[in-house]
């Protein structure tokens, strides 16, 4: 069954930009979904004051396997060449769970 992995960054003084998140995104330079991933989306939740990443994945070993071999890596790249590293600030949360239902 699919499963469901969830970050979310804290709102910081207002700030609703997206310039960490596009910079990783154009980085990545995905052409097509990455195998094993259903559905990815990220948006802002002004009610609980975060910017959240939600996606679904095939399996948690999918995701994991495409965190670790190639989101990790851009990631690691993308901060060091930034102009105010410390902008990229962990995630206040940071989950897997499984999901009873999914429909595409």
């Amino acid at each position: 069954m699919a499963v469901a992995y969830v970050q979310e960054f804290a709102i910081v003084g207002g700030d609703t930009s997206t310039t960490n998140y596009d910079a990783v995104v154009a980085a990545l330079d995905l052409q097509e979904a990455p195998d094993g991933l259903i559905v990815h989306s990220a948006g802002f939740d002004h009610e609980k004051g975060v910017f959240r990443i939600f996606d679904v994945w095939e399996s948690r070993e999918a995701g994991t396997r495409w965190t670790e071999a190639t989101l990790n890596p851009v990631l690691e790249r993308v901060m060091a060449g930034a102009a105010d590293p410390s902008s990229f600030t962990p995630p206040t949360a940071d989950y897997w769970y499984d999901l009873h239902d999914a429909m595409s």
